[in-house]
């Protein structure tokens, strides 16, 4: 029972438990008016510190296909943040006047100690470059649908290892499945942290800066952009974010049932001229994102809720 937990990190759920949340995204996909009036007379709260299109949309997209109501702010300065409110003092009072919270915050571990002080379920949106769990879903979703299993898989990452939040959700998540090979492909200055590899335990990997000599062997391309907002020398960004770019002669040598999946948004690391070649599902991907959205809010807010037959 997921009722009134909080979603920190990807590992905060069994696995049993991922499978229930993706079943259920897998009935709204089918029967989405089924769910319509699920969340009436229910409040979430969004709170985002950090700039957002897809996460932020998708999460009030879904609770409002919920027939929920969506709260909150896009940015701290419309905030009392701005004041100096602390989180646990914001959090406090969100919590009086919704049922549920998902935060963004440019600080890593900014969502979980808000929960710590929460009345309220608790959902991180992402946090500095630490991590990201919802866009994991995402991302575990769309594997599921088009791999049919998470396990035998050979799984090639690329770009930026180091701060993205989303590769580091997602190793995490991986990991705990069986027979999976991990393949880091990044520049040396933005290696996959040590502390991530060292979680892997007995699946293979390997990294390399070479996207050609890995993509032959790929069963799923992730690929990420060079996050300029990570950067505190604009110089060393503009160097290094030009460093892979995916198209159609890269393609050429990829298996014809790899799929290309990509958190988005994108700069040029893929090539648009890619974008209707059937491997290209991160635009469908994106889509997933607000079902498993809308299956995360109600299995927190829990089996009370009356479905429609």
């Amino acid at each position: 029972m997921l009722k009134g937990r909080h979603l920190i990190e990807p590992n905060d759920f069994s696995l049993e438990e991922l499978e229930e949340i993706f079943t259920l995204a897998d009935d709204i996909i089918k029967q989405p008016t089924k769910y319509l009036d699920i969340c009436k007379g229910k409040l979430l709260a969004t709170l985002f510190y950090e700039p957002s299109t897809r996460t932020r949309f998708s999460f009030e997209a879904a609770m409002l296909r919920l027939g929920g109501q969506v709260i909150g702010f896009s940015e701290p300065s419309s905030s009392s943040v701005s004041k100096g409110e602390s989180i646990a003092d914001t959090i406090r009072t969100v919590g009086c006047y919704s049922d549920i919270a998902v935060m963004r915050h440019p600080k890593e571990g900014a969502p979980k100690l808000a929960s710590k002080y929460s009345n309220i379920p608790v959902i991180n949106a992402g946090d500095g470059g630490h991590q990201h769990p919802t866009q994991t879903l995402t991302d575990l979703l769309t594997i599921r649908s088009y791999k049919k299993s998470f396990s035998n898989n050979v799984i090639g990452l690329c770009g930026d290892l180091k701060f993205g939040r989303t590769v580091h959700s997602l190793v995490k998540a991986l990991s705990r499945y069986e027979n999976i090979k991990f393949v880091f492909i990044s520049p040396p200055e933005l290696k996959i942290p040590s502390y991530i590899t060292e979680e892997l335990g007995n699946h293979e990997f390997y990294q390399t800066s070479s996207l050609e000599e890995a993509i032959p062997e790929l069963d799923i391309l992730y690929m990420t952009r060079i996050q300029r907002e990570r950067f505190f020398n604009e110089e060393e960004y503009l160097r290094l974010k030009g460093y892979y770019i995916l198209d159609h002669d890269k393609l050429k040598q990829a298996k014809k049932d790899m799929i290309i999946l990509h958190p988005l948004p994108r700069v040029d690391e893929i090539n648009s001229e890619i974008d209707d070649d059937p491997r290209s599902v991160y635009f469908k991907q994106a889509r997933y994102g607000m079902f498993v959205r809308m299956a995360l809010i109600v299995k927190l807010l829990g089996g009370d809720i009356d479905v429609k037959n």
